[in-house]
């Protein structure tokens, strides 16, 4: 009889627990992670740039909360986007990836999708470039459509895969210009999702990522209304900062020394790239919206890393300025108050703690990745004190908020940086008497970073490489993708290709 009694007592709080059980499980939020290819930081519109057309990544930002200070890590090879994305899927910095430049090496590392998937049983699905391999790709995704396993494509004439039972399908034409493929495949899929499983997609674009190839309406869009060029714009870089600077494929893509007219042809296509990635982003953005998942989804955009296009003497993102390792990074979702922006310093992989929050999920151990829950909540004005870019054993910098120290030890040589006073990296302060206490300083916090990440790279040598960099258009490299219009215009029509790519 008592026994009765108690069960009537606490009858309704039972009841009460069963829907909100049942929800948590049902209602875990689903998150698109949209990933473009070599897109600089500054080619947002609402973020400052006046000359490019961005409409949807304007909508995106003021739905949602704005990185301004993001950046990939470095690389272990002139293909940053290969590291880039290791980084991103492991959650790891690409020195604490078990031989990084082999990813069946670190296919049994929690990879991003895969953790989801055993947590919390996301459904996870792929649309787009994938550029590690295919053991990591099975081990990631359940499901894929229209996935390039490559570097980069003409955006024009290229195959796609689908992924399906943890295969890969016979390799198909893709029938269409790459960003509108994959906006196609996510468009599908989100109107297709059901709502018993959490989703997990991936879109990754090929674009703004060369051939700088846009449909001619949007280059001539910008051919008739030119950008002004990069305000660090140089003919060619004053010193050999890296061996990909003289010799890779990236800076082979216009002749030295860089003029006005060249570069100012290749940002109009560039931007072209951007404003047609923004329309298909606006595709999936509507989809979205007019979908039952609408109010239950994070929107993440950001790319792999950034693109010189011009600045410093350079066209490609095997170095350490600014310009290109620094990326876009916007969140877009529920709880998140629109318009907020945050000048803290991030990292690419940091989205792997963040999502792992978003779903409600722990962070596997030895990830290097640091949530953005604390700085989105308000709850924090930071997660980290500096930013530590090293890319190969040629090149470090270090970058407290204001002030920037680049060391490359190949050739002895250092560049010290106002960034409040000099945005654009422009003027060199290493040599002055009065900056060697901040000089030291600088040395000091980034072999903290060293020592923490295992970094053996000496930064200086006893006998150093020449500083003087060689430029020499016969060592030019076309690659097989560049379509027949930009190798007339940008290597007088020649067709000794070059069959290979390191991205």
């Amino acid at each position: 009889m008592r026994f009765s009694f108690l069960l009537i007592l606490l009858y309704p709080v039972f009841v009460s627990l069963i829907p909100v059980t049942a929800a948590l499980a049902v209602e875990k939020p689903n998150i698109i992670l949209l990933f473009a290819d070599d897109q600089r930081a500054d080619t947002i519109g609402t973020h400052g740039n006046a000359a490019i057309k961005t409409p949807n990544l304007d909508r995106l930002a003021a739905s949602g909360y704005s990185f301004r200070n993001n950046y990939c890590a470095g690389s272990f090879s002139g293909a940053v986007c290969v590291a880039s994305r290791a980084m991103l899927m492991t959650g790891r910095h690409w020195m604490r990836i078990p031989t990084a430049k082999k990813s069946t090496d670190w296919a049994e590392l929690p990879l991003l999708p895969s953790w989801l998937k055993e947590q919390a049983d996301y459904q996870t699905f792929i649309v787009g470039k994938w550029h590690n391999g295919k053991a990591t790709l099975q081990k990631a995704f359940s499901d894929g459509k229209s996935v390039y396993m490559g570097g980069m494509v003409n955006h024009a004439a290229f195959q796609v895969q689908d992924f399906k039972d943890n295969q890969l399908s016979p390799a198909r034409d893709a029938g269409g210009f790459s960003s509108e493929v994959f906006a196609d495949e996510a468009v599908s899929f989100i109107q297709s999702a059901g709502t018993d499983h959490p989703f997990f997609l991936y879109v990754a674009f090929t674009a703004p990522h060369d051939p700088r190839n846009p449909p001619e309406e949007f280059r001539e869009m910008y051919y008739q209304n030119r950008p002004p060029l990069p305000a660090n714009f140089l003919p060619q870089h004053p010193f050999k900062n890296a061996p990909q600077s003289t010799m890779g494929r990236d800076e082979g893509l216009a002749p030295w020394p860089r003029t006005r007219e060249v570069v100012s042809d290749q940002l109009c296509e560039y931007y072209g790239l951007v404003t047609h990635l923004d329309l298909q982003v606006g595709r999936i953005l509507e989809a979205l919206k007019n979908s039952p998942h609408a109010d239950n989804t994070y929107v993440i955009y950001t790319a792999d890393h950034g693109l010189a296009m011009g600045s410093h003497g350079l066209l490609g993102k095997q170095n350490i300025y600014e310009q290109s390792m620094k990326c876009p990074l916007m969140i877009s979702g529920p709880h998140i108050d629109s318009g907020q922006t945050n000048q803290s310093f991030t990292y690419v992989h940091d989205l792997y703690a963040t999502i792992c929050d978003f779903a409600g999920v722990d962070q596997p151990e030895g990830i290097d990745s640091l949530s953005l829950m604390s700085l989105i909540n308000g709850e924090s004005q930071k997660v980290r004190d500096s930013i530590f870019l090293p890319f190969q054993d040629n090149q470090r910098s270090v970058n407290d908020g204001r002030w920037k120290l680049h060391i490359y030890p190949q050739i002895n040589h250092r560049l010290l940086f106002d960034l409040e006073t000099d945005p654009h990296e422009m003027k060199n302060l290493a040599d002055s008497p009065d900056q060697n206490d901040r000089i030291q300083q600088l040395t000091g916090m980034m072999n903290s970073w060293r020592s923490t990440l295992g970094d053996t790279t000496p930064l200086s040598v006893e006998n150093p490489q020449p500083k003087e960099a060689t430029y020499d258009n016969r060592n030019r490299r076309m690659d097989i993708w560049q379509p027949k219009w930009i190798r007339e215009k940008y290597f007088n029509g020649r067709e000794n290709a070059d069959h290979g790519s390191k991205k």
